[in-house]
């Protein structure tokens, strides 16, 4: 039915005072969708019974996690995917997931119009947008806190008026996206970059300075993707989540950061990604030991390339489909076992073997015996070095 608008619920203020803004402002019944990304805290069906007594006309909630997991935290983890080398896409990775969600939920009901609850300063309703446009390009979004001028003090005060059941207050200092793959902090005290974040704004990760023993752990990859630790085979969405706990046991994963938003403006956030900074770092040392020296260079800045797109919301553009293409057949051989030490907020490689090796000990050792014929490597210096030396003579000559 085109009088109805499907609303990207999370069951926070915004979007539960979102559903009468857009009732008001639009004239249409609001279905409300929530997606379970792994983001944890409130059962959904609270959230679900919450967005009917905000004036929902219908709620629906979807388990996504798994299809979270294998879809885009794989695809993520292919392409060891970090925004400016640091921030590991943990809001910039289900936004493509959500949207695809409500796209389809609206052709399904025959609505015209999506909407979400992202201001106009972030990163969001870009990813959002873009997506729906890109599944769905005859749907309209709107966005109530950007278009209608929904500012936090504002819904607050509607919820009181419409006596809403949301338990928000002006005084909240946090503002927090999180899923299974990580959360993501700001404050307004971390809003000024000098400022040191408060260990109390942290809830996936213990405090690396505390003393503890070390934890080791074997992850086996099987075409660039974890099946198992140690030993044990596990499903994406677990391997993750098992990580999650005995990294974040070590505080590793934190990461805070002044970022450069798609909109233009820097924008100083804190992130924990347990699981994802270990796994990437697990991965690539994988890779290490696996990929063509060629093809590793390359990698990397197709790796780059990749984060960008994803950050700036085009999962669905035609460039990032075709270096999925490029990441997934380099992870043709990227099989075998990466041994991580966890410990003090760090997650280091203590061992790594494949049967897809390209280390050939035989080469590689120095001792007596070895296969490396090392007569050659005078002549190959000597080819490798002419472009140097004929344009040494030209410019001295000059």
């Amino acid at each position: 039915m085109a009088d109805r608008v499907v609303l990207a619920y999370s069951g926070g203020l915004d979007t539960s005072v979102g559903i009468g803004w857009l009732r008001d402002a639009t004239g249409k019944d609001v279905v409300a969708l929530a997606v379970d990304v792994g983001q944890g805290g409130e059962d959904l069906d609270a959230i679900r019974q919450r967005a009917l007594d905000c004036g929902a006309v219908e709620s629906i909630v979807v388990d996504a996690k798994d299809e979270f997991a294998d879809d885009y935290l794989v695809p993520a983890l292919k392409a060891n995917a970090l925004y400016q080398k640091r921030y590991p896409l943990v809001s910039a990775l289900s936004r493509p997931l959500i949207a695809k969600h409500l796209a389809l939920t609206a052709k399904q009901l025959g609505a015209d119009s999506v909407a979400h609850g992202c201001t106009g300063k972030g990163n969001d309703q870009v990813r959002f947008e873009a997506a729906v446009a890109a599944i769905a390009p005859d749907l309209t979004s709107v966005a109530p806190v950007r278009d209608l001028a929904l500012t936090r003090d504002k819904a607050i005060a509607y919820a009181r008026q419409h006596d809403l059941p949301i338990e928000q207050s002006a005084g909240s200092p946090y503002s927090i996206d999180q899923n299974v793959w990580g959360r993501a902090v700001e404050t307004v005290f971390l809003e000024d970059p000098w400022n040191a974040p408060a260990e109390d704004l942290y809830a996936y990760t213990q405090d690396p300075t505390v003393p503890r023993d070390p934890d080791e752990v074997t992850i086996t990859f099987e075409q660039g993707v974890p099946v198992a630790i140690d030993g044990q085979r596990f499903s994406m969405l677990r391997v993750v989540q098992e990580l999650n706990a005995l990294a974040g046991k070590h505080g590793v994963g934190r990461v805070d950061v002044v970022e450069d938003r798609l909109v233009g403006i820097k924008s100083r956030e804190v992130y924990e990604a347990p699981a994802a900074v270990a796994l990437i770092a697990a991965h690539e040392e994988l890779e290490s030991l696996t990929l063509e020296r060629d093809v590793n260079r390359y990698k990397r800045g197709v790796e780059a390339e990749w984060a960008d797109l994803v950050y700036d919301g085009l999962w669905f553009g035609g460039l990032k489909r075709s270096l999925d293409a490029f990441v997934d057949h380099t992870q043709l051989h990227v099989t075998g076992d990466i041994r991580l030490q966890l410990h003090g907020g760090r997650a280091v490689v203590t061992g790594r073997r494949s049967s897809q090796s390209l280390y050939d000990f035989e080469l590689a050792t120095y001792d007596t015996g070895d296969a490396f014929d090392q007569s050659q490597a005078r002549g190959f210096i000597e080819i490798w070095s002419m472009p140097s030396k004929i344009a040494a003579r030209r410019d001295q000559a000059n």
